[in-house]
Parts: C-alpha cells; structure tokens; sequence
C-alpha cells in the first residue's frame, strides 16, 4: 500500500530513551519481531524510527510511542551469539507519527511525516560558554560518542548536550520536540547556570 504524498511508512522501535539527529545508541536486538526489522533494514538499505515510549514496555507487547521520534541509521552490527544482534545506530531526521499500526508479529509500523531540518547556523556569542565544557565530555568519553563532532553547529550541540544532562525522559523529549535550535540551548544554558557549572558571560 503506497503512503500519502509526503509522507513515508516506517518500522518504530520504541524504547525508554530519546534518539537525537546525529547521536549514537548502542542497541541489544533479541526479540523475534526486531531481529526481523533489523535484517531487512540492513538487505535493503533503509532506517527504522525511534520513539520514547509512552506506555508499555520494551518487551512484550507493542508499546505505545510518543509521536515524536528519530530515524535510526545502522552504522556497524555485529552477533556476538545466536539471537543477539547488536546494533550500533545514527540518529537521522526528526519525524512526526501520523498514525499506526501493530503487525502480526508484533512490529510497530506508522506512517510518518518528515520534520523540517534546521538550518545549520553557529552557537550565539552569548551561548558560548557552553562549548568548553562539552568539548571536554567529548574528549572523555572518547568512542561512545564518536565523530564527526560539530562544536560550530548550534542544532548539534543543543542535541548532544539534551542526551547528555541528567534530566528525566519527558524533559529530554520535549527538547527533541523544540524546533527553535537556539531555545534549546538557552534551557540547557540556564539548567547548567542553575547549577553552577557553567561560567557566567561577560
């Protein structure tokens, strides 16, 4: 069955955690129905989304997703033993679900608009003083966040920063649904003024 002009079906992993454009998740795949997902996507060539569940759980029955996820492009797979895959995914473009369904195996599938991508455009002067201290967690943690790393870019930045912070599921998820890049580093800017780990601006 062919989508709506604009937009696209897609196979959804919904997880308890957010997948931002451009960052990294380590996946463990196991279930029968994901396993399947997951070899399809690789023979042909193609994404599945990420979504923050809103109800259910990982396991079991097909959880209930927000409707704001991120496309999911698989960079490096590996199966360590018979019926564990391990994944090693990219975040793509934001999306919006329209609508879904649950297949006979279990698999969530929705038909799902493309979110407008941000315009690449540089951290603001007054939001400098948030680079310091993220180029050096970048350093730290070395190849769990892996190149290429775009400090000039504000979308990216914001984005790394939203996965990082220590904050609960539902604030990370409405930071993945702010469309404004330079909103989204002003919260971050005063979470981390708020905590006295930022330097003030002059």
């Amino acid at each position: 069955m062919s989508s709506p002009a604009g937009t696209q079906r897609l196979p959804l992993f919904p997880l308890k955690t957010v997948l931002f454009p451009a960052g990294v998740l380590p996946l463990r795949v196991f279930e029968p129905r994901y396993m399947d997902m997951v070899t399809r996507c690789m023979r042909e060539g193609t994404a599945f989304g990420v979504c923050l569940i809103a109800a259910g759980e990982e396991v079991g029955e097909a959880a209930v997703p927000h409707p704001t996820g991120t496309e999911a492009l698989i960079e490096r797979w590996d199966m360590e033993q018979a019926g564990l895959l391990t994944l090693l995914v990219r975040g793509g473009r934001r999306f919006r679900v329209l609508d879904h369904e649950v297949e006979s195996d279990g698999l969530l599938v929705a038909e799902v608009r493309w979110l407008p991508e941000p315009a690449s455009e540089p951290v603001p002067a007054e939001l400098q003083n948030l680079l310091p201290l993220l180029q050096s967690i970048v350093a730290e943690l070395g190849e769990r966040l892996p190149p290429p790393h775009r400090f000039d870019d504000a979308a990216w930045v914001g984005a790394r920063y939203a996965e990082l912070l220590p904050i609960p599921l539902q604030a990370r998820q409405r930071l993945l649904e702010l469309d404004d890049v330079i909103s989204r580093l002003e919260i971050v800017q005063q979470f981390l003024l708020d905590r006295g780990l930022l330097p003030g601006m002059a």
